[in-house]
């Protein structure tokens, strides 16, 4: 099929979390230098592509996984390659190559589409993802938008804490045995003597945009097959309901509205049943995702 791309833009529901530098107890914004209009470098807070592809691999690689059933069957290195992209390693098998990579792409819409590291080898996939920038007005002559909200304005510092509660009288009872330098203390019952021990409350700030910040991005899916195609455009519906972005999702960071646009709408009679193919080659599938192992 012909290269299809998607752009738009993104807007935080929640402020976003994408961790770049530590100062003390201050999580900053990953940053990076813009050429400005009037040709100034300034660091811009800008999100990664790695992180709008990895969040879009994962939504992927749940789809597979209930399609496939693999949950059980498969070796780690390869179902980290399916969900985290895997990693180049040496292998004591044949590195994957020739028809059984092939065979690999043809069956595993996962692997053409976001590509893998594993089998000794890298797989390129047909996904390009493109940066997520802030609607700024160091980044108004790259967005397309002009706002008065500047890379110093535009962001918050989120407080948070942590506590030890050990001190607490709800607190689980706990045996720590005391490393003296020559023996433990025991008491004369002959178990280790409990050690009690306080901790204060600890305030941390990390660095975020605020609800309601936008950010442009893009995608472009490179010749895809109609199977990587249909798998993909359920990918896409599913982070549009469900949109996340950068860290602490678990705690409410994250949440997304996606708004993309498509250049040229790919005809559904194309399309096959993408869950009713991988079934019907579901032992081929699981003997080729073991050549990632």
């Amino acid at each position: 099929m012909r290269t299809t791309r998607w752009e738009g833009t993104l807007t935080a529901l929640s402020s976003i979390a994408h961790g770049g530098e530590t100062r003390g107890t201050i999580t900053l914004l990953r940053r990076e230098l813009v050429c400005s209009s009037s040709g100034e470098l300034v660091h811009v807070p800008i999100v990664s592509g790695n992180t709008l592809r990895g969040r879009l691999r994962r939504l992927g690689e749940e789809l597979l996984r209930d399609a496939v059933g693999y949950e059980g069957l498969l070796h780690p290195a390869a179902a980290h390659a399916l969900r985290g992209g895997g990693s180049l390693a040496k292998t004591s098998h044949e590195p994957l190559s020739g028809n059984r990579l092939q065979q690999l792409r043809d069956l595993v819409p996962q692997i053409g589409v976001f590509g893998a590291a594993g089998g000794g080898t890298i797989i390129n996939g047909a996904l390009d993802v493109g940066k997520v920038v802030p609607h700024l007005s160091e980044t108004s002559h790259i967005t397309g938008v002009t706002t008065t909200r500047s890379a110093f304005t535009g962001t918050q510092l989120e407080a948070y804490t942590r506590q030890d509660d050990s001190d607490g009288h709800d607190f689980a009872g706990v045996i720590t045995p005391v490393d003296t330098g020559a023996e433990l203390l025991f008491d004369e019952t002959g178990r280790p003597e409990p050690v009690l021990r306080g901790g204060n409350q600890m305030l941390f700030h990390i660095e975020t945009f605020p609800a309601g910040t936008t950010f442009s991005t893009w995608l472009r899916l490179r010749r895809p097959s109609p199977l990587e195609m249909a798998f993909f455009l359920e990918v896409l519906d599913t982070f549009h309901s469900d949109g996340r972005l950068g860290g602490r999702v678990g705690i409410g960071h994250g949440q997304v509205r996606a708004d993309l646009t498509v250049d040229v709408h790919p005809s559904t009679d194309e399309l096959p049943d993408w869950r009713a193919v991988l079934d019907q080659n579901r032992s081929e599938i699981l003997t080729a995702l073991q050549g990632l192992a």
